[in-house]
């Protein structure tokens, strides 16, 4: 049975639409999934029983925003009805394509058909509601970096893929190297949901293990550990990702103001620097690359 969305709407005056999106993507926990912006509003979805815990995060992140001289007005956020999800999976076909997103790994959809090239890596993936099809930058700027590792030498038996939305990141990596094995979670069942849906797709399930679990759960420590989430989130998370990194780390999820500033602290904390980069694609995401 399909799952009854609801839209949570942002208005936004014309010339902060960018920013504004940003922020939501970056700041409003239920709107983790995804956004997508029309003309001067931005649009999320959240089922129909989250919908006033929604509105009422969005509204006092907005009143803030306002309050910092951004041209929004928390009493003009609304929700409405979205489309029935077999729909809205429909309307996606329109613009989700086959995406190279780096030398090697290629997003392809259920409706397309593509012929890889020799040495590509193909994940094969559908849009969800739960976040990550690939094409947003901070979920391209972690496959970038596996692909830099990847390129290194770099061969990690095991990994980890804290908030691992889609799965994408997770089937990714156990795609590029065929020796090792995950363990993938998110606090999302939505998310758990979507990873097992496509990690079988993928032909992956056996070497991803999808769960609820919180990092206190995981007795172990991981030569890779991937985390594309918020950047408060990856703060409170701080000690526990470098507890599980014996390794790299790599956290995307981060406003290019965030990077260094949270760089900083898992630094201060006992990790070593690697890189800062931007997304060249798009520049107001930046990811984070730490060595244990």
């Amino acid at each position: 049975m399909s799952t009854h969305w609801v839209e949570i709407i942002v208005p936004v005056g014309a010339a902060d639409v960018d920013d504004v999106a940003a922020l939501i993507a970056s700041d409003v926990s239920a709107a983790a999934a995804g956004t997508e912006q029309r003309g001067d509003e931005i649009v999320f979805w959240v089922a129909a029983d989250q919908v006033a815990s929604a509105l009422a995060e969005t509204r006092d992140a907005v009143a803030r925003w306002q309050a910092g001289g951004a041209s929004v007005d928390p009493a003009r956020v609304r929700s409405a009805e979205a489309l029935p999800e077999e729909v809205w999976r429909d309307a996606w076909k329109k613009y989700f394509k086959v995406s190279h997103l780096t030398r090697q790994f290629v997003v392809v959809p259920s409706w397309e058909t593509y012929a890889p090239a020799e040495g590509e890596v193909v994940i094969d993936l559908d849009p969800g509601m739960a976040f990550g099809t690939g094409t947003h930058a901070s979920t391209r700027l972690v496959l970038e970096e596996i692909q830099t590792l990847a390129d290194a030498g770099v061969s990690p038996p095991r990994i980890l893929d804290v908030g691992c939305g889609s799965g994408i990141l997770a089937i990714g990596a156990v795609k590029r190297w065929p020796g090792a094995t995950c363990i993938a979670v998110d606090n999302d069942p939505i998310a758990v949901s979507a990873t097992v849906d496509n990690a079988t797709v993928n032909h992956v399930q056996d070497r991803i293990d999808v769960s609820l679990k919180s990092l206190s759960q995981i007795d172990e420590r991981f030569p890779l550990v991937l985390a594309n989430i918020q950047a408060h989130v990856l703060r409170e998370l701080k000690a526990a990702l470098i507890e599980k990194t014996a390794g790299t780390l790599i956290l995307s999820g981060l406003l290019t103001p965030q990077a260094a500033p949270l760089a900083d602290e898992f630094v201060a904390a006992g990790l070593t620097l690697v890189a800062i980069r931007a997304s060249k694609d798009d520049p107001q995401w930046s990811s984070v690359t730490l060595r244990a």
